[in-house]
């Protein structure tokens, strides 16, 4: 066994990478506080070849320098919009035919793998503040609400890490067989 380098991993260039097939995912993030998840969301967003990230309220948007710390490059290849207001966002999400699912632990929260995928709709999934989640007044405009089950002590994953998660589940329902 040996490490592939860079050069050996065959991925797209950027141009090219913006024209293939997306999953027909939007990745929201509500009032995520730390550019650096931010850039962790793009990097991630580019990984999945996810549709669109949305950016809303005291989110960082691009350029800034901590959100390209993680991102490293991945402003250029993921579409991104910037909404000042959460329910703005979802309203032109749900105009658009998304389906709005919160990344949320609420008292009718779907676990994740048990959430079915089988269906190749658009959905919206929204991710909330590193400390206060999703913003309460956002919970009546979801259609629904599914949670990552945890064994440990903590009450929650990082943003970017449960935006990993999540996005990864569902990316590997949408191209099975790519």
């Amino acid at each position: 066994m040996r490490k592939l380098l860079t050069s050996e991993l065959e991925r797209p260039g950027v141009e090219l990478a913006k024209q293939l097939p997306k999953a027909p995912i939007a990745v929201v993030l509500d009032n995520v506080r730390s550019a650096l998840n931010v850039g962790s969301f793009f990097r991630t967003c580019d990984a999945f070849a996810i549709e669109v990230l949305v950016l809303c309220g005291i989110t960082a948007t691009p350029p800034h320098k901590e959100i390209q710390k993680t991102a490293i490059g991945a402003t250029e290849s993921v579409k991104w919009e910037y909404y000042p207001n959460t329910i703005s966002a979802l309203g032109q999400l749900k105009d658009r035919g998304y389906e709005i699912w919160g990344v949320e632990q609420t008292d009718e929260s779907i676990e994740l793998m048990e959430m079915d995928l089988a269906e190749n709709r658009a959905i919206a999934l929204v991710f909330g503040n590193e400390v206060d989640g999703i913003d309460d007044e956002i919970i009546p405009y979801l259609d629904g609400a599914l949670e990552i089950k945890q064994l440990g002590s903590k009450h929650s994953l990082n943003v970017a890490v449960c935006g990993g998660v999540v996005l990864h589940h569902f990316v590997r329902k949408h191209f099975k067989g790519r």
